[in-house]
């Protein structure tokens, strides 16, 4: 290797052990941007080593974030955000649970069968990891305890279903994806639809089957008793989600806004709805407006620092070291790919999905173009593998978020145990979109038509 690229794996190595201790992870990955351009001018003018990175190579960061806030695309990131606080405060998922709950209680694993059709439904509106989690674990969460849920599979379902935000558009990942892969933000939307509804339909399956086979684990609950009464106030709860989905879904899907346009739809729809609900006053309105503006930022300010990061990371030629190790595996195409995945899976053992998003992604992106696999399908495929990183230890946010609004008996060491059936579904899944390509690209190829 030349010495530039020692001074890239060593620069990927230093941010892998510096995550740890805790520093805000935009000031690291911007730390070691600048602390390796000083490096890489320090061996040039002291030891005669050539690294092709100086300070002017590292200021076209300027440059790139530029780019990145006059790219439209990223317009819709603060409003999808805000759609979802919005609708998180405004009590629908709420009406949504109980009626739903009324309906279904009956049923063996009816009660966490309707957390994870509440969680689909919310991924489809919030695309918001920590407020689908507390609030499904605020909700659902003691009602399937006193039921006499077994704990595990409570907690469990609670963690997985609230991941699913992360994939089902509209969700703010893909939009970063489809920024850093220069991709078509409903191309992809429309690649990963079919994906998460397949994961959230295997959940209900082995919430049904745990039911059938271990019926103490997920008994049938008693409630009122189901009439036209219960039925009415399930569609009542199911209009106002289900108008928002395909007002902000529809209108891509069919062409009839940009995603830009339809977070735009969405956060209006939001706004309207929560107004219906007799929900919107002042103090939540400037609540969601804080909470929208922290979280962005805090994205913006990860991807300021992975944008400097990337660059110098290029410049020291750590893209060309990891596509020669990549070509260098003894494998066809679809080895690479899956030991690209492997290696993501286990980095999400350790690290977010946005610094995954960030850097390896975009690292990764050029190998697999090289090997003329769809762009579409394999995002697609890293998403859902993203997914399981909030679900693993110990980087696991899902099962933090849970553990901080969980009730009492529900430790971390009963939500780890809760979530190990739900990771080997999605890994399951991940392997069924491996072998099914036309299950993401299906959908995308009819916009061609």
């Amino acid at each position: 290797m030349s010495p530039g690229e020692w001074l890239a794996l060593s620069m990927f190595l230093s941010f892998m052990v510096l995550v740890f201790t805790g520093f805000p992870v935009a000031w690291i990955l911007g730390g070691l941007a600048v602390f390796y351009t000083a490096l890489a001018i320090v061996l040039e003018a002291d030891l005669r080593i050539a690294t092709g990175v100086d300070w002017n190579y590292t200021s076209l960061t300027i440059d790139r974030v530029w780019n990145v806030m006059e790219n439209w695309v990223m317009v819709a990131l603060p409003m999808f955000v805000f759609m979802g606080l919005l609708l998180d405060r405004s009590g629908i998922a709420r009406a949504l649970l109980v009626s739903t709950a009324r309906l279904l209680g009956p049923v063996r694993g009816g009660l966490a069968i309707t957390v994870t059709i509440i969680g689909i439904l919310l991924a489809a509106t919030t695309g918001i990891i920590g407020a689908s989690v507390v609030l499904l674990s605020l909700l659902g969460l003691p009602v399937m305890l006193e039921n006499h849920y077994d704990k595990k599979l409570a907690a469990g379902t609670v963690c997985a279903v609230g991941t699913l935000g992360i994939l089902i558009p509209p969700s703010i990942m893909l939009v970063l994806m489809a920024d850093r892969m220069a991709m078509s933000v409903g191309d992809l939307f429309m690649g990963a639809l079919l994906p998460g509804a397949m994961l959230g339909g295997m959940y209900i399956l082995y919430i049904l089957l745990v039911g059938l086979l271990q019926p103490d684990r997920a008994p049938a609950s008693r409630g009122a008793p189901i009439d036209l009464a219960a039925v009415w106030d399930l569609i009542k709860a199911i209009v106002p989600a289900a108008f928002l989905i395909l007002a902000v879904l529809g209108s891509i899907f069919f062409g009839l806004a940009t995603p830009t346009e339809a977070a735009g739809v969405g956060a209006a729809g939001a706004l309207l709805l929560a107004w219906l609900n007799r929900a919107l006053n002042l103090k939540m309105f400037n609540e969601v407006l804080q909470e929208t503006t922290r979280t962005t930022a805090f994205i913006f300010a990860v991807l300021l620092g992975a944008t400097a990061f990337s660059l110098v990371l290029r410049g020291l030629g750590g893209d060309e070291l990891i596509e020669r190790a990549l070509l260098g595996l003894p494998f066809e195409g679809n080895g690479i790919i899956l030991c690209i995945l492997f290696a993501t899976f286990l980095l999400g053992f350790f690290l977010d999905w946005i610094e995954l998003t960030l850097i390896i992604l975009p690292m990764v992106s050029p190998v697999v173009a090289g090997l003329g696999f769809d762009p579409v399908w394999f995002t697609v495929l890293f998403a859902v593998c993203l997914q399981t990183s909030f679900l693993t230890p110990p980087v696991g946010f899902a099962i933090f978020y849970l553990r901080g609004v969980a009730p009492d008996g529900i430790d971390v060491a009963t939500i780890y145990r809760g979530v190990v059936p739900f990771i080997i579904i999605q890994l399951l899944g991940l392997a069924i979109i491996f072998n099914w390509q036309g299950l993401v690209t299906w959908l995308p190829s009819l916009a061609y038509q």
